[in-house]
């Protein structure tokens, strides 16, 4: 029997729908009508109800606020949703709460028989698959009542250790399992579709303590066999393998193979993508946790590189601390001015494959896109002439990046801000006027300093006259020539007096004012504040 709730405003449509259905020859029960998503929030707590049909309209609480609290409250239960003719576009939304079906009004008798009977239908999956959850759940049970927990726990305190090795030991023996072996070596096999590469429902967590149960159960088996140690489960979210033998290439290979051989079984047993990550060689059972925190930095590394990874830690050399990407930073500035999408694609990728072969962790991978995006907005900006537009755009897609599951997505947001910014840029160089401009920018940025740089210098480099010039300067950045050399020199004095100690008079200097009393004068008017004051508040 399928229990239904009717959930509608109108009277007339909740008595139509009950009246017009013979709910007993399609094996239902309409438990309960209700007449807005408060009533019928109140009613799901206190009766069991597998069906929904509810309408899009309602007072106090309407039909995607109910759907979005069934959702994430009942996810057993199906949804239906009525909804009028201009309400369609609206209701399809409710998707993301897992609307099963939607029903333009009216809807007739034999509209509701069929769409209930698709919804049926997935009722029965869904008893179908809990059962077999439920009886495969209550073998894991009986499992750990008996040695398998004492298995795990001896193990896995003696690999982090947190328990005395000699009990640990102690315990194993018991369970006949001796570890005396010449070398020892950790893997640790992780599902993917528990970790944060994937967005995960909430029936998939009830099902992962299951699927890491189902995971054991081929490590296991395979380990066994090929007698290379001893599989335990870590946590309940986790499996692991301890490896114990000879430290030869023979060995290595098996190793390999074993750990391969599982993720292929897993993903034919369980449909899903599993995670290697293999420890180094250790020469004692005290230096265990060596082996598993190198297996855990090579799951780490699923981030930058995807699922059903298999990575071995002793194939992996450190390269994280000796990793730059200036020069691409700058080649890729160059293409991003003078047009070049290939060299800007390039140096892109480029950075992409240092960061991956250097496996550094999420946060430093982060940082890496984060300057790329800052360049590709400095160059936006030198030729839009809008600083704090660019700047608000820059800091909210940077903010982006670590939310990103994967380092693949997160390329993705900085490749798509790289090809609109320069299709942003070629169209304003399109403008010689704009390109002009852009030009003078640069050339400004690059001889600040110099203390005699004036607006002949550059009207001479780009071989226009000065009034032109000031024109289609103005139109582009807001501000006159005078102007953004004066407050370009600031912002740079500023930088020096926060990560220097140098006097007033040299920073002047640096910054192209001959007159350091000039420069204290250009300061404060632009801050509020003198160079001593900015620089004592700052460097505290």
């Amino acid at each position: 029997m399928y229990r239904i709730l009717l959930v509608d405003d109108e009277i007339l449509v909740r008595d139509a729908i009950r009246e017009n259905i013979d709910w007993g020859a399609m094996d239902c029960q309409l438990v309960g009508d209700c007449e807005n998503g408060r009533q019928a929030m109140e009613f799901v707590t206190e009766h069991p109800v597998d069906i929904v049909l509810t309408d899009i309209c309602m007072p106090y609480m309407d039909g995607m606020e109910l759907s979005k609290f069934l959702h994430e409250e009942y996810p057993d239960i199906f949804i239906v949703i009525f909804s009028g003719f201009g309400e369609f576009e609206y209701a399809q939304k409710a998707i993301q709460y897992g609307v099963s079906e939607y029903l333009l009004k009216p809807v007739t008798a034999m509209e509701l028989r069929e769409v209930i009977g698709r919804v049926k239908e997935k009722v029965d999956e869904k008893r179908g698959a809990r059962e077999q959850m439920d009886s495969l759940l209550r073998t894991s049970e009986d499992y750990r009542d008996n040695a398998l927990m004492i298995r795990f726990g001896a193990i896995e305190g003696l690999v982090s250790c947190t328990r005395d090795i000699q009990e640990s030991l102690y315990q194993l023996e018991r369970l006949g399992i001796h570890l005396d072996a010449q070398s020892y070596r950790v893997a640790i096999l992780d599902l993917d579709a528990y970790s944060q590469l994937f967005q995960i429902e909430a029936d998939q967590r009830q099902e992962s303590q299951l699927m890491t149960f189902v995971l054991f159960n081929i490590s296991d088996e395979i380990v066994s066999r090929e007698n290379a140690g001893i599989a335990y489960q870590e946590g309940s979210s986790r499996v692991c393998v301890l490896f114990t033998g000879e430290k030869n290439k023979e060995f290595e290979s098996r190793i390999q193979a074993v750990c391969k051989e599982i993720q292929e079984k897993a993903g034919e047993a369980i449909g899903m993508g599993v995670s290697v990550g293999i420890g180094g060689w250790v020469r004692s059972l005290t230096e265990l946790h060596f082996s598993h925190e190198q297996a855990q930095k090579g799951i780490e590394c699923r981030y930058l590189l995807g699922g059903n990874l298999l990575i071995n830690m002793e194939d992996e050399k450190e390269q994280e601390s000796g990793l730059s990407i200036q020069v691409f930073l700058e080649d890729l500035a160059e293409g991003m001015k003078t047009g070049e999408w290939d060299l800007v694609q390039s140096n892109l990728d480029q950075i992409v494959q240092l960061i991956q072969k250097a496996r550094v962790g999420k946060t430093r991978a982060c940082g890496y896109l984060q300057q790329i995006i800052r360049t590709i907005g400095l160059c936006l900006g030198s030729v839009t002439g809008d600083h704090k537009k660019e700047l608000k755009q820059r800091e909210s897609l940077q903010a982006k990046i670590p939310e990103q599951r994967t380092f693949q997505e997160a390329v993705t947001l900085v490749e798509e801000y790289a090809k609109k910014s320069f299709e942003e840029l070629q169209m304003m160089n399109s403008s010689s006027g704009h390109r002009q401009a852009a030009l003078a920018m640069d050339y400004i940025k690059t001889r600040y300093m110099q203390p005699d740089l004036n607006l002949n210098q550059i009207c001479s480099y780009l071989n226009i006259s000065t009034s032109y010039f000031s024109t289609i300067f103005k139109e582009l950045t807001g501000e006159t020539f005078i102007e953004v050399l004066g407050r370009l020199r600031i912002e740079k004095a500023m930088e020096l007096l926060e990560s220097t100690t140098l006097k007033n008079y040299e920073i002047a200097e640096k910054v192209g004012f001959a007159d350091p009393h000039y420069f204290g004068i250009c300061f404060k008017k632009m801050t509020g504040k003198t160079p001593t004051e900015y620089a004592r508040e700052k460097r505290r």
